[in-house]
């Protein structure tokens, strides 16, 4: 947490300076755990529910530890219309993880879904860390995500 006082105090008064807090203490952590978030919030003068509502509205932020790839698929309306529940669904077959929960620490993947990843004209779309994988169909996530288990 010592990381985390410098990064709070280069930032301190600065506006705006809320994301780039958050950026840097997610790349110590791999996510931003929950007491960073109260020292970063009492230290910046801002509520913990302003921090909150900021974090889980962009999707590149996690509450919560992740494994060496994290794979999102977009649940926003232009993939929801191209298939989103087919992805989500094949995913969860390929890796037998289920979104949002948990992944056992043997497994090199954790699973969600998102509200948009803003490439809707690539929909459905699958993001693997920071790469995106637009039109996807289950034929795809199997060929894709088996080149990420070898």
């Amino acid at each position: 947490m010592d990381k985390l006082d410098e990064i709070i105090e280069g930032y301190k008064d600065i506006k705006g300076g809320l994301i780039p807090v958050l950026q840097k203490t997610q790349e110590i952590f791999g996510y931003l755990p929950k007491d960073g978030l109260r020292k970063i919030a009492k230290a910046l003068a801002i509520p913990e529910s302003h921090i909150y509502g900021v974090v889980t509205f962009y999707s590149q932020f996690s509450l919560s530890p992740h494994n060496k790839y994290v794979i999102k698929v977009c649940r926003g309306t232009a993939c929801h219309v191209q298939g989103a529940k087919k992805i989500i669904s094949a995913v969860s077959k390929v890796t037998g993880l289920k979104e949002g929960k948990t992944p056992p620490p043997n497994s090199k993947f954790s699973f969600e879904t998102v509200a948009c990843v803003g490439v809707c004209a690539l929909s459905p779309v699958m993001v693997i860390n920071d790469s995106y994988f637009g039109k996807m169909t289950p034929k795809k996530v199997r060929t894709i995500l088996g080149q990420y288990e070898s």
